[in-house]
């Protein structure tokens, strides 16, 4: 196990939702933290107050990756674009995404060794729409979105640079990340942030197409929790693990489930599909990750909803005042 306290740990995108949070984890952790974030999506106020040090700066500007590269021992590799900018700039998505990252690799192979690990964060898009489900890490990818392809390419540049170069580097695949610390007012957070905004105003929350498409909702500290544990394991180096549930939900589902726990009866408002919403099925098989990193996600959908419910009603009062 690589031990995190002092640590020297850059995360890169460690503004964005997911980055903040295990920003937070690592402070826990007692890691020496320095954030590089071009603040495209992320946001400066999604971090903590203190301890860590900030570089507003872009993972594909590649004299500022070697500097703080060469600087870390573990290095968590969050930025990318998202799957609604990427479809919408297909270039700027590949030089984010896997220009990106091959900057990453490529100083993590220059500091011959300082590098313990190179953590690399992708997505269950890479499958599109599975031929069989639960979705195994093995199992046929359908790569249906530019967003997939770029994501996949990092993966692939990571294990080529594990196998060519000794790069000690490992993957995870999220699923639906949600819960506190997703900004609705942010027009790339995911949907549940945005139906629990609606709910909260006893509006009608919007559904792309007929609502019956499914997905693997991931608990945010569920996937920061396997996130580090594949950083720290050396049984990781060289694999890639979903980060998911193994349970699917139905998006009509989930907007009753929030208005269950916010007490509104606002009916969903069903909409045209989006160019993004192509995959109708998802839910993963969590089992390679349970036997290599024993890790398994501790948050029921609901309770994870409670939780994340809790925290935008607070923000929003606290914003009102």
């Amino acid at each position: 196990m690589i031990p995190l306290e002092n640590a020297r740990v850059l995360v890169t995108g460690g503004a964005g939702f997911i980055g903040c949070n295990l920003v937070r984890r690592l402070l826990q952790e007692g890691a020496r933290i320095t954030v590089l974030d071009d603040l495209f999506t992320g946001r400066l106020e999604n971090l903590p107050r203190k301890g860590f040090e900030f570089v507003e700066g872009s993972v594909c500007d590649a004299a500022i990756v070697d500097k703080l590269v060469a600087e870390a021992e573990v290095v968590f590799h969050a930025a990318a674009r998202n799957i609604v900018v990427s479809t919408k700039n297909p270039r700027e998505d590949f030089e984010s995404n896997i220009g990106g990252t091959l900057n990453v690799l490529l100083a993590a192979r220059a500091t011959n060794g300082r590098v313990k690990r190179v953590l690399y964060t992708s997505s269950t898009s890479v499958y599109g729409n599975p031929r069989y489900l639960p979705i195994n890490e093995d199992d046929h990818l359908s790569l249906l979105t530019p967003y997939a392809v770029s994501k996949l390419g990092g993966e692939n540049y990571c294990m080529a640079f594990f196998e060519s170069y000794g790069v000690p580097a490992a993957a995870v695949r999220y699923s639906n990340v949600y819960g506190p610390g997703q900004d609705p007012a942010n027009p790339y957070c995911g949907v549940v942030a945005k139906f629990i905004d609606c709910l909260f105003d006893s509006q009608p929350p919007v559904i792309h197409g007929d609502g019956e498409q499914t997905r693997d909702f991931t608990y945010i500290d569920d996937a920061v929790e396997a996130t580090v544990l594949a950083a720290q394991s050396d049984r990781a180096l060289g694999e890639v693990f979903n980060v998911g549930t193994g349970v699917e939900t139905r998006v009509n589902e989930l907007a009753a489930l929030l208005g269950r726990i916010i007490g509104v009866d606002a009916p969903p408002q069903h909409t045209n599909r989006r160019d993004v919403d192509n995959i109708r099925r998802r839910v993963v098989n969590i089992e390679k990750t349970r036997r290599t990193l024993r890790w398994l996600p501790n948050m029921t959908l609901e309770n994870g909803l409670r939780h994340t419910v809790a925290w935008q009603r607070e923000r929003s009062s606290g914003n009102a005042r």
